[in-house]
């Protein structure tokens, strides 16, 4: 299973690279493949690479959905350590 992330971009670079931006992450990737891209633009981000643009709107959707996955994880994480607090050895 592959995963690809929406990124902002935030600076163009010489080459067909540019720097990203994903909740104060910033990577350098390459946009050799997706044409027209600007400084404030969405686009998925696969192994350092922008495989399309994405629109705003559909950009903050799917990253509010990792949010809630993150967040859910984390809940899960948390009950989990209490249970283990929990455990006495014999």
């Amino acid at each position: 299973m592959c995963l690809a992330i929406p990124v902002r971009v935030v600076e163009l670079c010489a080459d067909d690279m540019a720097i990203v931006d994903l909740s104060g992450v910033r990577k350098e990737i390459s946009l050799a493949m997706v044409d027209d891209v600007a400084v404030g633009d969405y686009v998925i981000l696969h192994v350092g690479f922008a495989l399309s643009k994405l629109d705003p709107e559909e950009a903050a959707k799917t990253l509010a959905l990792f949010s809630e996955m993150g967040a859910a994880v984390a809940a899960q994480d948390a009950v989990a350590a209490v249970g283990l607090g929990a455990v006495s050895a014999p």
